[in-house]
């Protein structure tokens, strides 16, 4: 059964290699080929000289952006729920509602007009902080660590280290981060693969010339067509730096999730 499942989440990425590797004509033969081609070296030398693709930029941006984004979301997230969970201060109930209903409304929607009002307003248009500073807003993040931090952080270890004489500051560093490990993983990685994969707002604020990899992609279809294998190559690129932070980062991840549970 694991075999199964092994073979049925990878084949969408062997299939995905195997286009990319054809040519157009024998991308679309019936029945198609299962194996991979010789064009594949060609094929991306194709994606990477694009004109109005720009895809180079276009991976260079997503790269900074993504890393920017998720580095700074989980360590927001996880102080401010350090501070709802284990600091006492009026009015932290209702904020930490104020969260939860950032969730369950889709702001991005709602407030893309008056968020792209800002942008121009504080000319940002064209630039990547447009697209990294809405992202910095995460909801879920705050929600997730604030109850991984009620979970795995015992009060009796913060007010501890308050009679040791620790800052709040040094409760967070010294004792708060290395007991969340695990949620900070599994964040991380959720909002890594969210902040890459996203391509409505980068395609709003950004200009053709300085896009991300998804509005890149895009831009590889063809006037006058699809060009299904231009597509399949670039998108066989930009799947690469994912499977890297897996590949990177999954024992760690797993590690921390055994560790977590350990605990619980």
């Amino acid at each position: 059964m694991l075999i199964v499942t092994i073979v049925i989440s990878a084949f969408p990425l062997y299939w995905m290699v195997v286009i990319a590797s054809r040519s157009n004509r024998e991308a679309t033969d019936i029945p198609p080929p299962f194996l991979p081609g010789g064009n594949l070296g060609q094929n991306i030398q194709r994606v990477l000289t694009n004109e109005d693709a720009h895809y180079l930029a276009g991976l260079t941006n997503s790269v900074i952006i993504a890393s920017t984004v998720t580095i700074s979301v989980v360590l927001i997230s996880t102080f401010a729920g350090f501070a709802f969970a284990r600091l006492r201060f009026k009015g932290g109930r209702i904020l930490l509602l104020l969260v939860l209903v950032t969730m369950m409304v889709p702001l991005q929607q709602m407030g893309m007009v008056p968020l792209y009002r800002m942008m121009v307003s504080l000319e940002w248009i064209g630039t990547l902080k447009a697209v990294i500073l809405p992202y910095l807003l995460n909801g879920f993040g705050v929600f997730l660590m604030t109850q991984y931090t009620e979970q795995a952080v015992p009060n009796e270890l913060v007010e501890a280290a308050r009679v040791d004489g620790a800052s709040t500051l040094r409760i967070w560093w010294n004792v708060i981060l290395p007991a969340v490990r695990p949620g900070m993983a599994v964040l991380g990685i959720n909002t890594f693969m969210l902040t890459w994969n996203d391509f409505l707002w980068p395609l709003i604020v950004l200009t053709p010339d300085n896009p991300t990899v998804q509005v890149a992609i895009n831009s590889l279809n063809a006037k006058y067509g699809t060009d299904y294998v231009l597509i399949f190559s670039g998108t066989a690129m930009s799947v690469l730096p994912l499977i890297v932070v897996f590949v990177v980062f999954g024992r760690q991840i797993i590690g921390g999730l055994m560790e977590g549970a350990v605990k619980a």
